[in-house]
C-alpha cells in the first residue's frame, strides 16, 4: 500500500521551494502519493510580498535560506520582481494539470520557473508557456485561466486548508497520521517517512 503525503505551500514562499527539492529527493523510488494542497500566503486583495524592500526578509534570505538551498546544491534565486505576485492563477492551473495527470510536474516547473528562472508566475502567459512546457495544451491551459474556470475550486482548496486541516504556516505536511508543519532536514524527513512507511505495511 502506497504511503500518501499532502504538501500545504505556495509558490512565492522559498521554504516551500526548499521543502519541495528535499521531498522529491527523500521519496525518489518510494512507493509514496504526493497531493500538493494550495495555500496561498498572500491572497487577493491582500498587500503582496515584497522581499526587496523588507530588511527583515532579505536578512532571512542571506543569513537562513540562501545557505541552506547551497548546502541541498539548490541553484535558488531570490526573484527581483517586486513586490512578488499573487498565486491564484498560478493554482488555478495547478487544478487544471490535475485534471490531466500533470499536478506533480506542475508544481515542480512552476516553482523553478520562479526561484531559478525569476519569471513572473503572475501572468497567463507565462503560466502557459510553462504547461506547454510539461505536455499541456497551451491553448486550452491559457483559455482554462482567462475564463476563471478553477476560481471555484481554488477557493474551496483555501478554505479547506485553512478551516478543516488548520493549516497556519506553509511548509506543511501531513505524511501518513503525523503533521509536519515547517521546513525541516533532509535527514529528519527521511527519517519520518521511513517510519510512516513500515505503519504503512
Amino acid at each position: 500500500m502506497s504511503l500518501n503525503i499532502k504538501v500545504y505551500s505556495d509558490f512565492v514562499c522559498p521554504f516551500c521551494f526548499l521543502g519541495e527539492k528535499t521531498l522529491s529527493q527523500v521519496i525518489e523510488g518510494k512507493n509514496i502519493n504526493v497531493q500538493w494542497m494550495p495555500f496561498e500566503l498572500r491572497p487577493e486583495p491582500s498587500p503582496r510580498i515584497d522581499p526587496w524592500n523588507d530588511s527583515s526578509k532579505l536578512n532571512s534570505w542571506n543569513n537562513f535560506i540562501k545557505p541552506m538551498a547551497e548546502n541541498l546544491g539548490i541553484d535558488m534565486k531570490l526573484p527581483k520582481l517586486s513586490p512578488h505576485p499573487y498565486t491564484n492563477l498560478a493554482f488555478e492551473g495547478y487544478h487544471y494539470a490535475v485534471e490531466l495527470g500533470k499536478g506533480n510536474e506542475y508544481v515542480e516547473r512552476v516553482f523553478k520557473g520562479f526561484f531559478e528562472e525569476e519569471l513572473d508566475i503572475g501572468k497567463i502567459e507565462v503560466l502557459s508557456k510553462l504547461a506547454e512546457e510539461i505536455g499541456l495544451n497551451k491553448e486550452s491551459f491559457s483559455q482554462a485561466l482567462n475564463t476563471r474556470k478553477y476560481k471555484r475550486k481554488q477557493e474551496e482548496a483555501l478554505k479547506k486548508a485553512y478551516e478543516e486541516a488548520n493549516i497556519a504556516a506553509v511548509p506543511a505536511m501531513i505524511i501518513g497520521n503525523e503533521v509536519l508543519q515547517g521546513i525541516t532536514s533532509k535527514e529528519n524527513l527521511e527519517e519520518i517517512i521511513k517510519k510512516q512507511l513500515l505503519k504503512n505495511n
